[in-house]
């Protein structure tokens, strides 16, 4: 079965917005050269501190400011202290466009870093592009969002939902054929980068066998799961690919427990590094569950220790995968500011596009559009951790085939 509800904003609604942005371009101050050489640097933002996805957006406020402290520790950015000035969108997209707006042409923030989720930069990126602003976003993969072939549009990540599926897929790929599962459920927010996703893996899984007798589409503010639980088990999968983009996740995991449904394999985006995921599901049941993960605490790149390990001591537990994305994009924002010695926007989106950028989730390097050109891990919580399984030159641990059953 098939369905779709509609997106809770559309194109229309955040472009016309946008459109208005031009007719303010002119009384805009911040552009490139025009900062001020003394007092703190100001960087503006808007992040959904309220709303649906508000218990993601907190790690990711913390760690933008964990960069800002380790930045202004070591003497700041351009020899003067960083600020941040955080505004509130409560996962609106008409907010956080007004936000920008306001945080370009009235607060006159001397730099920008991004927001969460692709239903949210997909409005918000015109905006900072209008005004010729460097924009690093450090979620929202969605391809909708780079299509656009904005020239100051960075993604602070290692792949977008373009690449998203492909560790999963080539870990079914490689499965014996009759060990392979046969039928697929797809359940997704209404979001750009799940519903891309949601397409690709059914496209992808098609061409391995797996015939797709669920696919439905659900409104970000859906509170109950238990109908698409029950539809899901009457169409009784073996595999679930559940599009979550935080607490819905692990609402759904807790409506396939009251109904008794567990299937095979269960792969879900998004929810499962929410550090409150494995109490929120029962840490046993997260045994098996797979996820794709833009950065892990148990990498090798440089700096990732000293920054867990900082990180941890200031907010009392690890950083979760979006602290850990915020972190990242303050490091590419940072580069390019060092590497031009000025505020000048266009040149440092400019040097972004011809320089890789070393970050706690790897070297970064971006194509024209701001897509990053690298590969999403393949992680899998065993014991009580998530552990990377793909690709094998990072895995941690042997991939686990089939999901036990919840305890």
């Amino acid at each position: 079965m098939a369905g779709k509800v509609p997106r809770r904003l559309g194109f229309l609604r955040w472009s016309g917005v946008a459109a208005a942005a031009t007719v303010l371009l002119t009384s805009a101050c911040g552009l490139s050269g025009q900062a001020p050489s003394t007092g703190p640097l100001v960087i503006g933002m808007s992040l959904p501190l309220t709303g649906p996805v508000a218990d993601r957006s907190k790690p990711g406020r913390q760690g933008y400011q964990y960069w800002a402290d380790e930045v202004n520790a070591a003497g700041g950015l351009l020899g003067r202290q960083v600020q941040l000035k955080v505004l509130d969108d409560n996962f609106d997209q008409q907010t956080a466009i007004s936000d920008y707006n306001r945080l370009i042409s009235q607060d006159k923030v001397d730099l920008l870093l991004g927001t969460f989720s692709s239903d949210l930069n997909l409005a918000v990126a015109p905006v900072a592009e209008r005004f010729r602003y460097l924009y690093v976003q450090p979620s929202g993969g969605a391809d909708e969002i780079f299509e656009r072939n904005f020239t100051h549009l960075f993604f602070a990540q290692p792949a977008t939902t373009q690449r998203l599926p492909n560790q999963f897929v080539s870990l079914i790929e490689k499965m014996p054929a009759a060990e392979r599962p046969k039928t697929l459920a797809l359940v997704q927010v209404d979001d750009p980068n799940t519903t891309q996703a949601a397409g690709i893996f059914k496209t992808r899984l098609a061409a391995l066998g797996v015939r797709t007798v669920y696919d439905q589409t659900y409104s970000p503010d859906t509170n109950s799961f238990d109908t698409i639980a029950n539809s899901i088990k009457q169409a009784a999968p073996d595999l679930v690919i559940s599009g979550a983009v935080a607490g819905d996740g692990s609402a759904l995991v807790r409506a396939f427990q009251k109904i008794g449904f567990s299937p095979k394999m269960l792969y879900q985006e998004n929810s499962p590094t929410e550090p409150s995921y494995p109490q929120t599901v029962g840490p046993a049941n997260t045994e098996g569950i797979l996820t794709p993960i833009a950065y892990s605490t148990e990498a090798g790149f440089p700096g990732n220790k000293a920054f867990v390990d900082g990180y941890t001591r200031k907010y009392g537990s690890p950083p979760s995968e979006d602290a850990a994305n915020s972190y990242t994009a303050g490091q590419v924002l940072a580069a390019a500011v060092k590497a031009v010695g000025h505020l000048d926007q266009d040149a440092m989106a400019t040097w972004l596009h011809g320089n890789a950028v070393p970050t706690i989730s790897g070297e970064l390097r971006w194509d024209g559009t701001g897509r990053p050109q690298g590969e999403l891990l393949l992680g899998q919580f065993q014991g009580g951790a998530i552990r990377i399984v793909a690709p094998a030159a990072a895995a941690t641990a042997q991939p686990v085939l089939s999901k036990p059953g919840w305890r």
